[in-house]
């Protein structure tokens, strides 16, 4: 499939602060992730006004849950799209950043009093697919959080995606994109994003995007 329009400069405008750390590399990434989604989602929320001028059914959540979805692929190193020249060498040397970063990541949480079980969970992984997995999980809620802190307070997902709080069934995002009263400023714990987009395939995913 054909990349999106937003996707096209990703990399290159939000994602390229990430570099080689020199320590603590799991709570640097984390912050530079957060940045990078940030700037994205504030970027998407300035210009989705004009957007839905030509096109009324686009919702910003969902339209911000396919740019968390790009995050993730490509944190995961499940991202296939290397775009132009200039994408591509931006790309390429993202994706080195990345690899030596979870390399030391690697190495941080190995020596940790879960080390042994861990070694053992991520050996002969050189391409860290699972750590980058593992990272994403235990980190996509917070990641989600910066993608949307721009996000109107009017701003619904499309769908109920989470039981709500007080535990009667599933319920939708209709506050700033999050669920069970969650928002900017007043961040709640434990509240998971609404999307499952980062878990569908790329191609599928702009497939969609693009029908």
């Amino acid at each position: 499939a054909c990349a999106p329009f937003r996707r096209l400069h990703l990399c290159h405008h939000n994602l390229e602060s990430i570099s080689d750390y020199d320590s603590n590399a799991r709570h640097k990434l984390l912050a530079e992730v957060c940045m990078a989604a940030k700037h994205e989602g504030e970027s998407i929320s300035s210009q989705h006004g004009k957007h839905k001028g030509t096109n009324p059914d686009s919702q910003l959540c969902t339209v911000l849950a396919r740019s968390f979805a790009d995050i993730g692929d490509i944190i995961r190193g499940k991202d296939p799209f290397y775009g132009n020249t200039q994408e591509s060498t931006q790309r390429e040397k993202l994706e080195k950043n990345l690899k030596n970063i979870f390399k030391k990541i690697r190495s941080e949480v190995t020596s940790d009093k879960n080390g042994e079980a861990l070694k053992t969970r991520y050996k002969g992984d050189e391409n860290y697919f699972q750590l980058r997995e593992d990272w994403w999980t235990a980190n996509r809620a917070t990641v989600w959080k910066a993608i949307t802190c721009k996000a109107d307070a009017s701003s619904a997902y499309f769908r109920p995606t989470r039981n709500s709080a007080d535990g009667k069934g599933p319920s939708v995002a209709k506050d700033h994109c999050r669920c069970n009263g969650d928002q900017p400023g007043n961040d709640k714990p434990n509240i998971d994003p609404p999307t499952y987009f980062d878990y569908v395939p790329q191609y599928l995913r702009w497939f969609e995007e693009w029908a």
